[in-house]
C-alpha cells in the first residue's frame, strides 16, 4: 500500500472515530425527547445526518408536532444535496446499490475528506472509508447513548460538543496553511462562509445559517486561481494561451 493511501485511510478512520463518538449525544437527546432505543437506532441508520437528527428530536422534545420536526430536519438536510452535486462526478458510483450507498453517506465529513484528497482515486477511498467508519460508530454509540443517557452529565455533554469542531479543525488546518496549493483561495472561501453564518446566527433558527453558508459558497462558483488566469487569454471567447512555437520546432 502506498504512503498516500495509508495516510488517507489513517485520516479517514481517525476522523470517523472522532465523529462517530458524537452519536452518544444523539442517543441521549433522543431518549430525553421520549424516543425508545429502537426509534433512536432507526433514525441513525436511515436518516444518518447528525444535524437533521438533532433538529428532529429537538423539536419533538420541545413539544413540537411531527410535521414541524420533519420540516426542520429536511431544511438542515438540504446542504447534502449541494454536497451530492459536487461529489457525483468524483465518485461516479456504478450500480443501484453503490449509488444508494453513496447518496446515503453524503454528509459533511465524507464530503470534506473526498474533496481534500489529492486525486480522484484517493478521494473515492477517503469517502468510502470515512462513511463506513462514521456509520458504524454513529449507530453503535447511538445505542450506547440511548441506554446510558442518565449517566451523561453536563461535563460529558460539553466534551462531546467539542469533538466534531476539533476533528474538522485538525482536518482542514493543514490545507489553510501557507505553502499548500491554493491555500489563499481556500482561506477566502472559508472566511466568506464563516461570515455568512455568523451574520445570520442571531436572526435565524439554529442550523439555517449552516445551510445558507453552504449555498452562498456554492453560488459563488469555483474561485479562479492564479493558474486559471494565466491559462486563459484576455479576449472574449479566445482560446487558451499556448507556449510560443520556435522556428526550430516549426521546421521539424
Amino acid at each position: 500500500m502506498s504512503a498516500a493511501r495509508t495516510a488517507t485511510l489513517r485520516d479517514a478512520v481517525g476522523l470517523g472515530l472522532a465523529v462517530g463518538l458524537y452519536g452518544v449525544a444523539f442517543g441521549a437527546a433522543a431518549d430525553a425527547a421520549g424516543l425508545d432505543v429502537w426509534q433512536a437506532l432507526v433514525l441513525s441508520a436511515l436518516m444518518f445526518t447528525g444535524a437533521s437528527q438533532f433538529a428532529l428530536v429537538g423539536v419533538l422534545g420541545a413539544g413540537g408536532s411531527g410535521l414541524a420536526a420533519i420540516g426542520s430536519a429536511l431544511l438542515l438536510g438540504t446542504r447534502n444535496t449541494v454536497y451530492g452535486v459536487r461529489l457525483a462526478p468524483l465518485l461516479a458510483p456504478r450500480g443501484v446499490l453503490r449509488r444508494v450507498g453513496a447518496a446515503h453517506w453524503v454528509i459533511d465529513e465524507t464530503t470534506a475528506m473526498a474533496v481534500a484528497a489529492p486525486d480522484r482515486e484517493l478521494g473515492r477511498l477517503a469517502f468510502w472509508a470515512t462513511g463506513a467508519t462514521i456509520y458504524l460508530g454513529w449507530n453503535l454509540t447511538t445505542v450506547l447513548g440511548a441506554l446510558g443517557a442518565s449517566g451523561l452529565g453536563g461535563t460529558a455533554q460539553a466534551a462531546l460538543d467539542a469533538v466534531v469542531p476539533a476533528a474538522f479543525l485538525a482536518l482542514l488546518w493543514p490545507r489553510l496553511r501557507r505553502g499548500f496549493p491554493e491555500a489563499a483561495v481556500q482561506r477566502r472561501v472559508a472566511l466568506g462562509g464563516a461570515v455568512v453564518a455568523l451574520l445570520l446566527t442571531p436572526v435565524v433558527p439554529a442550523g439555517v445559517q449552516v445551510v445558507a453558508a453552504v449555498v452562498a459558497v456554492a453560488l459563488a462558483g469555483r474561485p479562479r486561481t492564479e493558474a486559471d488566469e494565466l491559462a486563459s487569454s484576455p479576449g472574449d471567447g479566445a482560446a487558451p494561451r499556448t507556449r510560443p512555437t520556435s522556428a526550430r520546432e516549426e521546421d521539424s
